[in-house]
């Protein structure tokens, strides 16, 4: 009846991932435990490069407790984001934010051609630490701004405040745009760096004097 993706169920992401919150699969834990499920090697490489290159920095400038507390706000709150632009898009739809008996395949042949769309956003679980590196990201460029850095197929050094506000608006844009086939929650990302940003202008966290 509607397309379910080339693997079928996953118990894993069925159960920890996390998914709209009028969906059958929803689960009030994987708030947290969406954080640590990842979509394959190169989603968790890549999260764990970034959060072994730049929290330590981070953590020492912050404190570990602090760190702690942080990265886990802006993973829920980048979840938190997500949600808001999904119940947007379903509101869209179906001029409410939730359907009735959404375990039911009929449920959602009666929006036509949305039908497939609304499948979507109930039935693809949202998983890996993304928001939270966004978050993380923010912190390291509020934080260290002007550090260099090495970016693959860039040859030349760049300042952090210079290429962290280009990856956000390109996250924005690719998530205006909804390429087909891109399964990427990109407002998710949104959503870390602008608690990211939040907390570090709330707990006032000042730039070290001993970096340039």
């Amino acid at each position: 009846m509607f397309d379910k993706g080339p693997n079928g169920p996953n118990p894993v992401a069925d159960n920890f991932g996390l998914f709209y919150f009028n969906a059958p699969n929803f689960r009030l834990w994987a708030i947290i435990t969406y954080m640590f499920i990842h979509g394959g090697f190169a989603h968790i490489f890549f999260n764990m490069f970034a959060l072994f290159s730049f929290g330590p920095i981070v953590e020492y400038q912050m404190g570990s407790k602090k760190f702690f507390n942080f990265y886990f706000i802006c993973g829920i709150g980048a979840i938190a984001f997500q949600m808001l632009v999904q119940a947007y898009e379903v509101h869209a739809i179906t001029g409410a934010f939730t359907i009735d008996h959404p375990k039911l395949d009929q449920s959602y042949l009666a929006f036509g051609q949305k039908a497939q769309e609304l499948y979507n956003i109930y039935h693809t679980s949202i998983v890996g630490a993304s928001g939270a590196i966004f978050g993380l990201l923010i912190a390291f460029g509020m934080l260290f701004p002007d550090m260099e850095l090495m970016i693959m197929f860039i040859p030349v050094p760049i300042k952090a405040k210079y290429i962290i506000p280009v990856y956000v608006v390109l996250e924005l844009y690719l998530g205006f745009q909804q390429f087909a086939g891109d399964s990427v929650a990109h407002f998710a990302h949104i959503g870390g760096a602008i608690l990211g940003y939040v907390m570090v202008k709330i707990w006032r966290l000042q730039r070290p004097n001993n970096f340039y």
